[in-house]
């Protein structure tokens, strides 16, 4: 397992990539959440094994239909151990 801080830049707000982000980790497993930030990024801190998280990043550097994604900033950090993945709303 490996924990990673992701920063999500382009067009990512009012487009669905929250929900969109929560439905792909539900799907392959990834826990944490995801949250947008006061400067039009997005943030996910997502835990799954090495394998998981590329398939994951891979779509975050997509995401939904309708987003511009122009870059996917990562960081590895210390293990949370999320149960789950929530998507946070100030």
């Amino acid at each position: 397992m490996k924990h990673l801080d992701i920063t999500v830049k382009g067009k990512v707000q009012g487009v669905f990539y929250r929900k969109s982000t929560k439905a792909v980790a539900d799907q392959l497993g990834v826990r944490g959440f995801v949250r947008n930030e006061a400067n039009g990024d997005v943030f996910i801190a997502a835990e799954a094994d090495d394998t998981t998280l590329d398939m994951f990043l891979d779509w975050c550097n997509e995401g939904p239909e309708d987003a511009g994604v122009t870059s996917v900033d990562t960081h590895e950090g210390e293990l949370k151990n999320y149960r789950n993945f929530e998507v946070v709303k100030k």
